[in-house]
């Protein structure tokens, strides 16, 4: 028989189990990563580490606030008002010449998939006779730094080169001795779907030009006070993108598509194979000290290539711009199939 007594005890054990169930989702740590973009396979081990629990398990309830044209996410950063934000080195030395205290924990590319591309047979065979070309069609941000690079380690560019890139490929399809910039994992695919033909890919940080990529930035006066946060929210993200790259990624791109309504199933699955191609997060350091990688010596190294091209003064101390402790101790590298 079901007494008084008993419901009061059922009661109570419910209230109990939902104080518990409650307790646990207090537990959780809230945090906001900005993206630079919008969501694409370069952001999937993010996504990846939501769909999949990993950033649960880690302690941690994460919001992934994706970037855009019209977003500010770096300024949300620097305002306070997101935790995390996905920056990048020349930023991140800017920062500390400004007075910004940014901090970087992690490198998730190892390799910046920038590139230049080249129309096929058309004598553009090495990174070299790129200077041969009509039109350098680039960014503003592109001619402001890589370009200095460019005509400082190579022969034969000069700033008459230089046409405006409006992200539209068509001035690069009609003029067959035209070079465009464009990132490894979207123009090439692009181009090829447009046009039928394979445009000539130089990868940057293969030629010479390698800044670390897709950075975990955070301001130094949260991360001193939420080191193990940071420390989880790091981790985590280093574990999503090794069962992103190598693991069942499907969930993982279903919310990248939610937030992303444009992206397709072909161009995640092309983003996928040149990330993989290329190693643009599993290459040099990162082989042995795990995905997130970074060190004093090519922090200082890169700083010193763009000092010698004008993009920086000398004195900065980049060493402002980073910390290596949460990074570079074989994390996820037992998950590389």
């Amino acid at each position: 028989m079901f007494s008084f007594r008993n419901l009061i005890a059922a009661a109570g054990l419910s209230a109990l189990a939902l104080s518990a169930s409650a307790a646990s989702a207090l537990a959780l740590d809230e945090v906001t990563f900005g993206t630079n973009w919008l969501a694409q396979a370069e952001h999937g081990g993010y996504y990846q580490a939501v769909a999949d629990g990993t950033y649960e398990k880690y302690g941690l309830d994460v919001t992934i606030r994706q970037g855009g044209p019209q977003a500010a996410n770096r300024s949300l950063l620097v305002g306070g008002q997101i935790e995390f934000y996905m920056g990048g080195v020349t930023q991140a030395i800017d920062g500390v010449k400004q007075g910004i205290p940014t901090i970087t924990l992690a490198s998730i590319f190892q390799k910046d998939p920038q590139v230049l591309l080249a129309h096929p047979d058309k004598g553009f065979d090495t990174f070299a006779d790129l200077a041969k070309a009509e039109k350098l069609i680039l960014s503003k941000d592109g001619y402001i730094s890589y370009f200095l690079w460019m005509k400082s380690a190579f022969e034969g560019f000069s700033d008459e080169q230089y046409e405006p890139y409006t992200f539209n490929p068509a001035p690069f399809i009609a003029n067959d001795m035209s070079v465009q910039q464009g990132y490894l994992t979207s123009e090439p695919f692009e181009i090829e779907k447009q046009t039928g033909w394979t445009p000539v890919v130089f990868l940057l940080a293969d030629n010479g030009y390698a800044p670390y990529s897709t950075t975990i930035e955070a301001m130094r006066p949260w991360y001193e006070a939420n080191e193990d946060i940071a420390k989880r929210f790091v981790e985590a993200s280093i574990v999503g993108w090794y069962n992103y790259l190598y693991g069942d990624n499907a969930a993982a791109n279903e919310l990248i598509k939610t937030d992303n309504p444009e992206m397709t199933d072909g161009q995640l699955a092309y983003s996928l194979e040149k990330m993989k191609e290329y190693g643009i997060l599993v290459s040099g350091d990162a082989v042995e000290g795990g995905i997130g990688c970074m060190t004093d010596e090519r922090w200082t190294s890169f700083y010193d290539q763009m000092v010698a091209v004008g993009l920086f003064e000398e004195g900065i101390d980049v060493g402002q711009a980073y910390t290596t402790e949460l990074v570079c101790n074989g994390l996820g590298v037992d998950l590389v199939k």
